[in-house]
């Protein structure tokens, strides 16, 4: 099984609440840093150490960052979304819109009427694409 996990900087909570609308779901299995022995994942803050939430019938895990923080990783990812529609590919993308930065504006594609790419205001670049 391969799980996405996106690492989010101190914003985790604020991301659960906009993809929740956005994709129709619930997190799961959300644990605080607080919740934690005493050590270093401890804190008294809201920082999450650990959600779980399913996206479109994919289990993703969020958390908020620990560890060294000054080790930035550029990575790679790029979550793609397929709607069974245009209209609930556009619907969805109404949550994000605040504060995005746009790879790949609308289009449509010989493999999707409607496609769109583009980084959220917490850095996690999403493909919105339609089913074919």
């Amino acid at each position: 099984m391969l799980i996405p996990h996106l690492h989010f900087c101190d914003n985790c909570e604020e991301a659960i609440a906009v993809y929740e609308k956005a994709f129709h779901t619930k997190a799961e299995n959300i644990v605080y840093s607080r919740d934690y022995a005493p050590g270093e994942y401890s804190d008294d803050s809201n920082r999450i150490a650990h959600a779980v939430m399913n996206i479109h019938g994919q289990k993703v895990f969020l958390n908020d960052r620990f560890g060294n923080k000054d080790k930035s990783l550029d990575c790679a990812v790029h979550l793609i979304v397929m709607f069974p529609s245009v209209e609930e590919l556009l619907a969805c993308y109404e949550f994000f819109k605040e504060g995005i930065t746009i790879v790949d504006p609308f289009e449509k594609l010989p493999y999707s009427e409607l496609s769109v790419n583009f980084v959220d205001k917490f850095g996690v670049q999403w493909g919105f694409m339609t089913e074919q």
